[in-house]
């Protein structure tokens, strides 16, 4: 397993790579969780494989889940899904103290950090990405938002995570072209200044998307200990350097 750091002085988190983090999520979250009872933001695909799993883990530290289903398509990030998730948050009592998870590709992560950046003036979350995709981009650094009619995540605020769980045992169940999306993300880091990664992607790509638990691990926490540093020196994009991960993400949108 690898930890990266993310450091932003007191909002500095760490980003958990491997595999079983999931039944290890009570224990690595343990500081974070006050109250015998949690809310997860899940969405169907990442419920019906992963669900029982974290169920589980949690039951054996005694604590409960109340469950929020949102669709995984990018219809969800929308103003009537907020509206919806925050009051039903709201009812079952999650405070500004508690940590709420996102177990989901980067549209749940996206939803439930923004939900969380505004529920009583900011909540916690923790991130447990399942698709390779979010692992590597959407789970780090702190961009949450919901689309418009006007554009793709125009509304949203810089909320960072408070723990990274990205269990590589999520992508045994993700589709391959799931797996080529987010691996041309991991190629770009290569792309965008590592010469020495991108050679080893060169010649470790194809046990990368076979899901080869060595190069796959390799290619993970490479990929976020680039985003990590660049994000420590420019959160909010500002400076110059994180709009570097914009590459593509235009023409894409």
């Amino acid at each position: 397993m690898a930890i990266i750091p993310v450091d932003l002085a007191g909002r500095s988190y760490e980003v958990h790579v491997g595999r079983g983090l999931i039944e290890r999520a009570a224990k690595l979250a343990e500081g974070l969780i006050r109250k015998p009872r949690i809310a997860v933001v899940a969405d169907a695909n990442a419920r019906q494989h992963h669900g029982d799993r974290l169920a589980s883990a949690m039951a054996e530290a005694g604590i409960e889940i109340d469950w929020f289903d949102v669709g995984s398509g990018e219809a969800s990030k929308s103003w009537n899904t907020l509206e919806k998730l925050t009051d039903r948050m709201l009812v079952k009592g999650v405070e500004r103290g508690d940590h709420v998870f996102a177990l989901g590709g980067g549209v749940v992560g996206d939803l439930t950090g923004f939900a969380c950046a505004i529920l009583k003036r900011g909540c916690g979350f923790i991130q447990i990405p399942t698709t390779l995709l979010a692992q590597v981009d959407s789970s780090v650094g702190g961009k949450t938002a919901i689309n418009t009619s006007a554009g793709k995540n125009l509304i949203g605020a810089f909320h960072q995570p408070s723990l990274v769980l990205a269990d590589l045992g999520t992508l045994d169940t993700l589709p391959d072209r799931e797996m080529r999306a987010g691996y041309a993300e991991v190629l770009k880091y290569g792309v965008l200044g590592d010469a020495k990664f991108f050679a080893w992607l060169e010649a470790n790509g194809d046990a990368v998307l076979d899901r080869e638990p060595g190069a796959l691990e390799h290619a993970v926490a490479t990929s976020v200990a680039a985003k990590a540093k660049i994000v420590a020196e420019d959160e909010r994009e500002l400076s110059g350097p994180r709009a570097l991960f914009n590459l593509g993400h235009t023409f894409g949108h």
